[in-house]
């Protein structure tokens, strides 16, 4: 009898230090009656101007571009602000709750080449881009709602335009490389999208490859 009552103190014993022994991050991590709720900290975006945006991407090894643009709609983005904080996220303009996109957006971008800082020069130098490469790139759009992809369809494209780059040395402008800027202005159908949802922009290469992806978000 005294053997069992022994085995089980031990067993008691055992079990209490290995609840002691747990990590103390459990105990800590628990809110105790009578405490106050932890504060998430109160960050406000301010979209006047619209939602920017800018990556790079390559059409080769040697051959590399920037992109930048911003998406805007006439009045729409003024005074718009998104608040994060403990009640969760929210859009508001003044007072006014704002939950979806105007009717259409206007997606203004340009891309112009630039040097491949992080990938390996080619061996006969350093490419421009030029109008045949840059015909050989396609344009997807789509909305990203979490991980899903949604096309953004019949968007229209309302300018387009291809502009050299003058030189800082215009006195050598005749001997140095021609550099050129494409501009675009797309407009896009927006009527129901939720402001938490991305704009994304695909450019894909002939081989199917991207060449350069980026995100309008709010």
């Amino acid at each position: 009898m005294r053997t069992l009552c022994s085995q089980t103190s031990r067993a008691i014993l055992v079990a209490a230090l290995l609840l002691c022994g747990q990590p103390m991050a459990l105990a800590l991590g628990q809110q105790k009656p009578g405490d106050k709720p932890k504060r998430i900290p109160k960050t406000i975006w301010n979209f006047d101007g619209g939602v920017f945006l800018e990556t790079d991407g390559s059409l080769s090894e040697s051959t590399c571009f920037r992109l930048a643009g911003h998406m805007v709609d006439k009045g729409f983005f003024d005074n718009l602000k998104r608040i994060d904080d403990s009640q969760g996220t929210r859009y508001l303009r003044g007072k006014e709750v704002v939950t979806e996109f105007p009717e259409h957006l206007k997606l203004l971008f340009v891309i112009h080449d630039q040097p491949c800082s992080s990938q390996v020069p080619d061996p006969n130098g350093r490419q421009y881009l030029t109008r045949e490469m840059m015909s050989t790139l396609h344009l997807s759009l789509f909305w990203k709602r979490g991980v899903d992809l949604r096309p953004a369809e019949n968007f229209k494209v309302k300018f387009f335009s291809v502009e050299p780059i003058p030189p800082y040395a215009t006195e050598l402008a005749k001997e140095l490389p021609k550099r050129l800027q494409w501009a675009y202005e797309l407009e896009i159908p927006s009527t129901g999208i939720p402001l938490s949802d991305s704009l994304v922009l695909i450019f894909r290469r002939d081989d199917g490859r991207i060449a350069a992806r980026v995100a309008a978000r709010l």
